[in-house]
């Protein structure tokens, strides 16, 4: 079911900032981005397997850098009904839609035992 991490979500404070050391100093890739201009996320492969998500700060996350962790899974529904059946809390239903607009994919979330952000997400 769960096949390894797919990324961790970062939050930044300054994403120029952020993009710059996450490429420049650690020799990262940027391998898409997507949202609005003002709020732009990206996907940086520091090597294979090893994927951070930056993500502007948002209201009330000023004081938690990450935001998430991200399973890959072959399947995100079931993992997530699992979780669910398990003691995790929902924080998101599970969502179909396109990663960076090309890639298919199906995401949802939970809050773990001690309120830890989980995603599970799965790509075609």
């Amino acid at each position: 079911m769960i096949k390894g991490y797919h990324h961790i979500g970062l939050y930044v404070s300054d994403t120029a900032r952020s993009l710059k050391f996450y490429t420049e100093a650690l020799g990262g890739r940027v391998t898409m981005s997507f949202g609005p201009d003002d709020h732009k996320i990206y996907m940086v492969e520091l090597a294979p397997g090893a994927t951070v998500e930056l993500i502007p700060h948002e209201t009330g996350s000023e004081n938690r850098p990450w935001a998430h962790i991200a399973l890959h899974t072959d399947n995100a529904r079931e993992a997530f009904d699992r979780a669910v059946a398990n003691g995790a809390t929902v924080k998101s239903e599970p969502r179909d839609g396109n990663l960076g607009g090309s890639a298919p994919m199906t995401n949802a979330f939970v809050f773990g035992p001690d309120g830890e952000s989980i995603e599970f997400f799965e790509v075609e």
